[in-house]
C-alpha cells in the first residue's frame, strides 16, 4: 500500500535528517534501518533513493547559513563579500579529491562494500579514530579557530579525507571533521566546513545518482516520486534541527559520544550478522 511506503519514506527521511550531520554515516544507517523495513520498491530505486534523499538535509545547509554563502547579500562589506568568494573557492579545492578518486571508484565500492559487515567493521573504526583523537587533543590548542584562517592547502587535505567516505559507514560528516580536526582546526571550524562542503558534494553526488538511475532505463512511478518527496522533505526539516544541535554541541563538547555510539552500534550489528549467517 501506498500510504505504508509513504510511512516507511517519512521514518527513512528522520533517519537521513538526524544521521546526515552527526558524524555517525546517514547511508550506512539508511541501510541498516532497511535491513529491517524495506521499502517494496525496485533495487535500482533504493539505491538512488538513499542518496538523492540526501538533498533534503543539503537544502537545510542552504537555507540555515544563505546570507553567509550569498556573496551578493546585500548588506556586505568589501571584505565580507572576498572572504565569502574565498571560502567558496576552499570548498571547490575541497572537490577536487572526490571528483578525481571517489567518483570513479563509486560504483566498485558500493558493489563490494554496501553490506552490513562492511558498514559495521566502518562504524567502529572510525569509533575508535574519534576517541582516540579526542584524547590525543585533549591537551592541544587548535590552530586554526576561524574558517578565514583555513588555507587553501588544509581545505584540500579536508577533500582528501572526504574520500574515505566511499566506503559505506564512513560517514562524511565523519571522515571530514575527523581529518579537519587531526589537520588543527577547532571542532567548530571542521563542523562548518562540513556542512559547507556537503552543498556541492552531495549535490554533484546526487545528480550523478539519479542520472545512472535515467541511463539505466528506469522510469519512476507517480508513487516512487511521492515516497522520494515525503523522505526529502522529512530529511530537510529535521536537518534544521540537526545542524543547530550540532553546531551548539560541538562548542561545549567533543565527539567521543559518537565514537562510543559508532562502536556499540558496529558490535551490535556484527552480532546480528553472525547470528543471522549461522541460523
Amino acid at each position: 500500500m501506498l500510504l505504508v511506503e509513504l510511512l516507511k519514506a517519512l521514518f527513512l527521511g528522520i533517519v537521513e535528517g538526524i544521521t546526515e550531520w552527526l558524524p555517525v554515516s546517514s547511508t550506512g544507517h539508511l541501510i541498516l534501518v532497511q535491513e529491517f523495513m524495506k521499502l517494496n520498491q525496485s533495487k535500482s530505486f533504493v539505491d538512488m533513493f538513499n542518496i538523492i534523499i540526501q538533498l533534503g538535509a543539503i537544502m537545510a545547509v542552504i537555507v540555515i547559513y544563505f546570507k553567509r554563502l550569498n556573496p551578493f547579500q546585500p548588506g556586505k562589506t568589501a571584505k565580507e563579500v572576498r572572504l565569502t568568494w574565498q571560502l567558496w573557492l576552499k570548498v571547490v579545492i575541497a572537490c577536487i579529491p572526490s571528483i578525481l578518486i571517489a567518483v570513479p571508484l563509486d560504483d566498485w565500492f558500493e558493489a563490494h562494500f554496501n553490506f552490513m559487515l562492511p558498514i559495521s567493521i566502518a562504524l567502529i573504526v572510525y569509533g575508535i579514530a574519534f576517541i582516540w583523537i579526542e584524547k590525543r587533543n585533549a591537551t592541544v590548542s587548535p590552530k586554526v579557530t576561524e574558517l578565514a584562517r583555513m588555507s587553501y592547502k588544509t581545505a584540500f587535505l579536508i577533500g582528501c579525507f572526504q574520500v574515505l567516505s566511499i566506503v559505506p559507514g564512513t560517514s562524511r560528516s565523519g571522515a571530514t571533521i575527523l581529518g579537519a580536526i587531526i589537520l588543527g582546526t577547532s571542532r567548530s571550524v571542521a563542523a562548518d566546513f562540513t556542512f559547507f562542503l556537503a552543498i556541492p558534494t552531495m549535490f554533484g553526488y546526487s545528480g550523478l545518482k539519479a542520472v545512472k538511475f535515467f541511463l539505466d532505463g528506469n522510469v519512476l512511478t507517480m508513487n516512487q516520486v511521492l515516497i522520494l518527496l515525503v523522505a526529502s522533505v522529512t530529511a530537510f526539516v529535521v536537518s534544521l534541527h540537526a545542524i543547530r544541535f550540532l553546531t551548539d554541541y560541538v562548542k561545549k563538547h567533543d565527539f567521543t559520544i559518537f565514537g562510543k555510539y559508532r562502536i556499540v552500534l558496529g558490535s551490535i550489528l556484527i552480532v546480528y550478522w553472525l547470528v543471522k549467517l549461522f541460523l
